[in-house]
């Protein structure tokens, strides 16, 4: 069985509390739905079989980070011993957020065989479960993460640019949704 056949999971990374809109950006409403709820959606729609969050219990499947206030990479780290777990052998890791992505941003990534990542963030991501580097650490940079196990890093398309670096603030919200004035 090829890596794009695996079994894919999901992992949401939830740090809490946004400096920049001083409070939990996995609460966010859009549209009616919370943001943890659409980015679980986006995870099932590109095929995950388990969608878990990793820092906090937002009523899904979820991972405390190793460290509490520590970096992404401990979510990731948590997030891939509970996938393995569960069978996995591939994880799609997301940022709660982002709750703007399509199945057709996270495409060129699931379609990468090694996993992948784009130029312009290292999340979204597809890490297959067998490249997760030995000796990973929590307080890692995602980055050394990624350059560690060898993902590919495709140029992100422009029109999927603003997406994939979220909407946290009336400003994001803006750029992305410029005929709702940033609502």
């Amino acid at each position: 069985m090829n890596t794009r056949e695996a079994r894919l999971g999901a992992i949401i990374l939830c740090g809490g509390g946004s400096v920049r809109m001083g409070r939990d950006k996995a609460l966010l409403d859009w549209g009616g739905v919370r943001a943890v709820d659409r980015v679980a959606a986006l995870a099932r729609a590109a095929g995950a079989v388990e969608v878990l969050t990793a820092g906090r219990d937002y009523g899904l499947d979820w991972v405390p980070d190793p460290e509490d206030g520590g970096g992404p990479v401990g979510g990731v780290l948590a997030g891939v011993a509970a996938l393995r777990a569960r069978g996995c052998l591939r994880a799609l890791v997301l940022a709660v957020d982002a709750p703007t992505l399509t199945t057709e941003d996270l495409a060129p990534l699931l379609a990468e065989e090694a996993g992948a990542t784009f130029d312009v963030s290292p999340v979204p991501m597809v890490l297959p479960l067998e490249a997760l580097p030995e000796g990973a650490q929590a307080d890692w940079p995602l980055r050394r993460l990624v350059e560690r196990a060898g993902l590919a890093v495709l140029k992100c398309p422009e029109e999927a640019r603003a997406r994939l670096l979220g909407a946290n603030t009336p400003q994001e919200r803006a750029r992305l949704f410029p005929d709702r004035s940033g609502s």
